[in-house]
């Protein structure tokens, strides 16, 4: 008689990665442009089921169609703006704070529409986002310092760079 062979079953949790990766990412596009990630973001929620963590959450306003659409609005300010020479460097301590704080927002919320900690979220997004705030400042302004473009003009390209960013990161559901 031939026996079989007994297959374990475990219980298997969703990956780390599921959670950290694309909180970063929020963030990332969070620390180039500050209303860019809570966009894509209540974008992406909006056109899914809430999520059951969400539920009770007060993170949940990030799932409203309605919010999506005025942070959109503001958006496409914040990319007009950008470009105006009296606009200040997002490195100063007041444009900084705001971009750490929207990255912590769009991270609590990433993990907790995950099942996450919220908490953990806003540690990585609000660290994700100074990151990339630095980042982004000293290569747009390194850029145009070698190459003698406008920075205006790089900036441009850092909206066209986060836009695609963010679409990759919030793909809509196929119905």
């Amino acid at each position: 008689m031939k026996s079989k062979k007994l297959q374990k079953s475990t219980p298997t949790a969703a990956p780390r990665t599921a959670k950290f990766w694309p909180a970063l990412g929020f963030a990332a596009i969070t620390g180039a442009r500050a209303t860019s990630g809570p966009m894509f973001l209540a974008d992406y929620l909006s056109h899914r089921a809430l999520a059951p963590g969400m539920a009770s959450s007060p993170l949940r306003f990030l799932t409203k169609p309605g919010v999506a659409a005025t942070l959109k609005v503001l958006t496409a300010g914040e990319l007009v703006g950008d470009k105006l020479p009296n606009t200040g460097d997002r490195i100063i301590p007041q444009q900084l704070s705001v971009r750490a704080a929207s990255g912590a927002l769009v991270g609590a919320t990433w993990y907790k529409s995950q099942g996450g900690s919220a908490l953990t979220g806003a540690l990585v997004g609000s660290l994700g986002a100074v990151a990339a705030t630095f980042l982004t400042f000293y290569l747009r302004k390194g850029l145009s310092e070698k190459t003698g473009i406008n920075t205006a003009t790089i900036g441009a390209g850092e909206d066209a760079l986060v836009l695609a960013g963010g679409v990759a990161l919030s793909p809509r559901p196929k119905y």
